[in-house]
C-alpha cells in the first residue's frame, strides 16, 4: 500500500511540474489585444505560432534558428566585422575581438568586448567595453579601458542595425491570417 501511495504522489507531482513548465512568461497586456481571436491573428502574422496547413510543405527547407536569428548578435558581428575575433560564445552571450590596429600607428591597438544582457533590442541590452593598448616598445605596453563617445557610437550603431534586422524579420514572417469558418474546406 505505501508503494502505491508513493507512485500516486510521484504521478501528481509530475503532472504539476508539467503543468507549471508549460506556462510561458506573462505578456504585456498593453501590447496584446484582449480578444483571443485578434491575439491569435496577431501572433500568426508575426510568425509566433504554427499552422497545420504548413506541415505538408514538401521541398521547403527547415527553419534554422542559429545565432544569426538573434538581431543583436547579428548586428554586433556585422558592426565589428573588420576586426579579428578572439572569442565568440553565443550561449555565453559574449564577443571579444583580438587586438586591432589600423596600421597608421603600430604602437596603438584597440580591443572590444560586447556582452549581451538580453535578447531584446533595447539600449540596456548590451555591455560594450573598449580597451586601448599603447606601447612604447614591444614589452612596455599600457592597457586602459575607455568610456565615452566611441562606446556610445558603437552601441548606437549596433542597436540601429538590430532594429533594422528585427523589422526585416517581422516583415518576412508576416502572413495575413485568414480565419476559416466551420464548413470551409
Amino acid at each position: 500500500m505505501p508503494k502505491l501511495r508513493n507512485i500516486a504522489i510521484l504521478l501528481v507531482a509530475g503532472f504539476v511540474l508539467i503543468a507549471l513548465s508549460s506556462c510561458g512568461p506573462a505578456g504585456d497586456a498593453r501590447k496584446n489585444p484582449p480578444d483571443p481571436k485578434a491575439r491569435v491573428k496577431k501572433n500568426l502574422e508575426e510568425g509566433r505560432g504554427f499552422r497545420l496547413n504548413n506541415l505538408n510543405d514538401k521541398g521547403k527547407g527547415g527553419d534554422f534558428l542559429f545565432a544569426s536569428a538573434n538581431e543583436l548578435w547579428k548586428a554586433s558581428l556585422d558592426t565589428i566585422d573588420f576586426m579579428p575575433l578572439s572569442s565568440v560564445n553565443y550561449s555565453g552571450g559574449i564577443i571579444i575581438t583580438d587586438w586591432y590596429s589600423d596600421g597608421e600607428n603600430i604602437n596603438e591597438s584597440i580591443k572590444i568586448s560586447i556582452r549581451f544582457l538580453t535578447n531584446e533590442v533595447r539600449a540596456d541590452a548590451l555591455d560594450v567595453k573598449i580597451f586601448y593598448k599603447n606601447c612604447n616598445q614591444v614589452t612596455n605596453c599600457k592597457i586602459s579601458q575607455k568610456t565615452g563617445t566611441l562606446v556610445a557610437e558603437l552601441k548606437k550603431e549596433i542597436l540601429n542595425k538590430a532594429a533594422i534586422y528585427q523589422k526585416e524579420k517581422k516583415d518576412k514572417n508576416f502572413k495575413p491570417y485568414i480565419m476559416s469558418t466551420p464548413g470551409d474546406g
